[in-house]
């Protein structure tokens, strides 16, 4: 027996683990974060590599390095640089601040109760679901002299026949812009009716027994809760319409005159018409430097997802 007593148990070693718990979910989603990241970062270098360089298939004589010429020619020897650039600023504007408007509008009206508001809510919401090749082809078809709302307008004695608002340099932006609105406003209802929902509803009878109306409950319920939605989603939308070139491009092509050409239609002609990569690639980059520092300049005056009142 005690023999036995003084022989030693032999200590126990711990088992190592494969991988922390708080690891193995980073793990686990590696491979698609990294699949991801390559889909997102090769365009991004080659587009940067490419800005550096003189590429145009069209003269491969001289093709090659080129350093910052291609900034200093945006900057200095193009007009056409600066007046797409105001003309992306004028109809991002003008896009966005309607479309919020009209998208709250709607927005506001479907939320209420009402007979047939499941029709009414498919019926705003489903332009959102029309492409912008086939909303373009719509409107092209409205806005035709021959067959478009025009021909109708002439036979009641208002306009003249064979007239077309987008070969018109005064109605084209018009024009342009009600085709966008018809396409980007479903946008905005449906953002701010799915933040409507989340409201409560004792917040509005309370109000009503302290004597506020609509109008006060308005502006100081319903707005404050929409704060975050209509920051986000004025955001998004102002980067989708400067990126804008499909419905533009078919319904309009940038004419008549250049008048209705962006930055990024300008961007594309450059490089898809002119073959000019090296140029079309330059100025995508300062393009995106301005949406980067105007996106970051918005939230930070915005205060976006921060307190507030």
């Amino acid at each position: 027996m005690a023999q036995a007593a003084a022989v030693a148990t032999p200590p126990k070693v711990p088992r190592r683990r494969s991988a922390s718990p708080r690891r193995l979910p980073y793990l686990l989603i590696a491979p698609a974060g990294l699949l991801m990241l390559g889909f997102i970062a090769y365009p991004v270098i080659s587009v940067f590599y490419y800005s550096l360089q003189n590429y145009n298939v069209t003269k491969p004589w001289r093709n090659g390095f080129a350093g910052f010429d291609n900034f200093t020619r945006i900057f200095t020897d193009d007009d056409q640089f600066w007046t797409t650039l105001g003309f992306s600023a004028q109809w991002v504007v003008v896009q966005v601040a309607l479309q919020l408007t009209l998208g709250l509008a709607l927005a506001l009206i479907v939320n209420q109760s009402f007979i047939g508001r499941g029709i009414s809510r498919a019926m705003v919401f489903s332009p959102w679901a029309v492409s912008g090749v086939l909303t373009s082809t719509i409107w092209i078809l409205l806005y035709n002299s021959s067959t478009g709302f025009s021909r109708y307008l002439a036979d009641a004695g208002i306009g003249d026949y064979g007239t077309s608002v987008l070969s018109d340099t005064g109605t084209v932006f018009w024009a342009a812009t009600v085709a966008e609105l018809w396409r980007g406003v479903p946008f905005f209802a449906i953002l701010i009716l799915a933040d409507l929902q989340s409201v409560s509803k004792e917040l509005y009878e309370a109000a009503s027994v302290d004597g506020a109306g609509r109008l006060r409950q308005f502006f100081h319920i319903t707005l404050p809760h929409l704060r975050d939605a209509i920051i986000l989603s004025t955001l998004l939308r102002g980067v989708w319409e400067f990126n804008n070139v499909d419905l533009l491009y078919t319904l309009t092509g940038g004419g008549p005159a250049g008048e209705t050409t962006t930055l990024p239609l300008y961007v594309a002609n450059t490089g898809i018409e002119g073959h000019d990569f090296g140029y079309a690639s330059a100025l995508t980059t300062v393009a995106f430097v301005i949406l980067l520092f105007c996106s970051i300049v918005y939230l930070r005056l915005s205060k976006f997802g921060g307190e507030h009142k």
